[in-house]
């Protein structure tokens, strides 16, 4: 990842969209550096598409400053297409049309940029040039849309939930993909619900919810500020409860927190809160249902801050 003084890609500043009654984006302040993968993280409705299709220039803000690679969409729209590539959640495509036919359609838009020989052949396609789009499987067409953003050798890569619907090989070979562009250093502004996506792809990333900014930082440093290292999750027979306040009191417990009958006990030493959260719960008369331990994930930071589920609608 680039620094901040190595210049900035993007920067969004007070961002606000609203649709009638329902706030998309409210108050959003963003910056994305050149040379980094950027994550939008949160759940679905959270503001995240709204917020990047008014980046790439195909939505209006009600209010809001949106700079560019230094321009603004209004006054410099030719000039920042050229330098733009986007991948949309979904891309509609000709399905009479083949790969090779289809990148070469995109490439038609752009002034200049790379060959579409070497673009199919980047996005691991060229067994499929000659193939029709309506022929492909659903992770094919994913990397087909990746190729046609790809196509005007883009300074700035906007990718929204680029792996969403995905089985997992699929999705692992686009991580791939983007892993590359990273390292060829591309700036790169995605949007996920997927945590471990996130986790392993992005150097910074910004937590939404409601269109707000809740958290702003590396995984790793948004991981560490849970001040621990381990997450505890149970769920008792017969839908029981128990008393919470006694399981703050286990040694090495941090926070505890219920949702759906399930309790989450973020925990810095597992090996001493493990028995003790055992003994707690016999005290109490509670019968366990399930029990099951996992390091902190981002998933975890947003439980934190919001008390639901990244994936919650």
């Amino acid at each position: 990842m680039q620094s901040p003084a190595a210049g900035t890609a993007l920067q969004v500043r007070n961002l606000r969209k609203a649709y009638q009654d329902v706030v998309a984006v409210d108050g959003l302040d963003l910056e994305v550096f050149r040379g980094e993968c950027f994550g939008l993280l949160g759940p679905n409705g959270a503001g995240k598409t709204t917020t990047i299709e008014i980046c790439e220039g195909l939505n209006t803000p009600d209010a809001g400053e949106v700079i560019v690679l230094g321009r603004h969409w209004g006054t410099d729209d030719r000039q920042l297409r050229e330098r733009l590539g986007i991948s949309l959640q979904e891309t509609q495509f000709s399905e009479k049309l083949t790969v090779e036919e289809t990148v070469q359609l995109f490439r038609s838009f752009y002034r200049a940029g790379a060959s579409p020989t070497a673009v199919i052949a980047m996005v691991q396609l060229g067994e499929k040039a000659r193939s029709r789009v309506g022929n492909l499987s659903g992770g094919q067409k994913q990397r087909l849309a990746l190729a046609c953003a790809l196509v005007g050798e883009p300074e700035l890569l906007f990718l929204d939930e680029p792996t969403t619907g995905l089985d997992p090989q699929s999705r692992r070979q686009l991580w791939g993909l983007i892993e590359g562009l990273k390292s060829a250093g591309r700036s790169i502004l995605l949007t996920t619900h997927y945590m471990e996506e996130a986790e392993r792809l992005c150097d910074r990333v910004a937590i939404v919810d409601h269109g707000k900014r809740i958290a702003l930082g590396t995984p790793r440093e948004l991981i560490a500020a849970l001040r621990a290292e381990h997450v505890l999750e149970f769920a008792l027979a017969g839908h029981a409860a128990v008393d919470q306040a006694p399981l703050l009191d286990i040694e090495g417990v941090c926070a505890a927190v219920q949702q759906d009958g399930t309790y989450r006990l973020q925990v810095e030493e597992l090996h001493l809160a493990m028995p003790a959260l055992l003994g707690e719960l016999r005290r109490q008369g509670a019968q366990l249902a399930e029990l099951r331990t996992h390091s902190a994930t981002l998933e975890d930071v947003f439980v934190s801050l919001t008390g639901r589920n990244l994936r919650d609608e």
